[in-house]
């Protein structure tokens, strides 16, 4: 019963602290202002707590630019841990745009959706995630193309890496930063196995009740590491960054589980 209560409170803040502030990014997006990318910022660090998630931090997000930032992908929550410490936009499979709700707020956060299936598309989004790091925002990649219970860390998919060069100029580089996220303590306790099916959406998991399990309980505690920035250029093969950074996320995700 009480978690019931919790999880009513919850959505009730929620929706009172977004819905007047729907308007106000659509604004900012039209106007161009430099607020468009620190207000969901702001609104991420009240809703993590709101929801009762806790996120520790290790290392940070370089400040140059143009940046890709490459993740692994563990839920939905990994929006919440990863703009709550940065101002980011994340690229995002199509199927999101269609989400009740959740479209509208990836959507004013300037989401690009990208629809991996179909290559012939692959392309153009490309070409918009490059005007995008050339316009200075720094671009969040789940680089396995599918989130998963968090125990490893996919092979990264080398297509969209391409945006990165497509960004630069003759003789530019652009930044790719590897980020390893990682669950690592429910109620206090750190998890286990058992736990991921709670902080993990994956697989066949429906958005609304693994909403609803999370915001009932409460109390995970995430960590999010910011390795050290790639150079990308011209020159750079795909396939062998690809390879760089997966091995860094892998690292990095295995050391948070540790807890070192």
């Amino acid at each position: 019963m009480l978690e019931t209560i919790r999880a009513l409170y919850v959505l009730t803040v929620v929706i009172l602290l977004t819905i007047p502030l729907i308007p106000v990014q659509w604004l900012l997006n039209l106007l161009k202002l430099r607020l468009k990318r620190r207000l969901p910022m702001m609104w991420h660090r009240i809703m993590a707590s709101v929801v009762g998630l806790k996120v520790k931090t290790f290392g940070t997000p370089t400040k140059e630019r143009p940046l890709l930032i490459v993740s692994n992908h563990i839920s939905w929550l990994d929006i919440l841990v990863l703009s709550s410490v940065a101002p980011v936009c994340f690229v995002a499979k199509q199927e999101v745009s269609g989400w009740p709700g959740v479209s509208i707020l990836a959507k004013l956060q300037r989401t690009v959706f990208v629809d991996r299936e179909r290559r012939a598309k692959t392309g153009t989004k490309t070409s918009e995630i490059a005007q995008r790091l050339k316009d200075g925002d720094a671009m969040v990649l789940f680089a396995e193309g599918t989130s998963t219970n968090g125990t490893h860390v996919m092979s990264f998919r080398p297509a969209l890496f391409g945006a990165a060069q497509q960004a630069l100029e003759e003789d530019s580089t652009v930044k790719v930063q590897p980020v390893a996220i990682a669950y690592t303590h429910l109620q206090g306790i750190p998890t286990t196995f058992a736990d991921r099916a709670h902080t993990g959406f994956y697989g066949d998991t429906d958005m609304a009740p693994h909403l609803w399990a999370v915001i009932k309980k409460g109390g995970i505690d995430a960590a999010v590491q910011f390795g050290s920035p790639l150079d990308v250029t011209l020159k750079t093969n795909r396939k062998v960054i690809s390879r760089q950074l997966h091995h860094a996320v892998k690292t990095m995700k295995t050391e948070l589980l540790r807890g070192k």
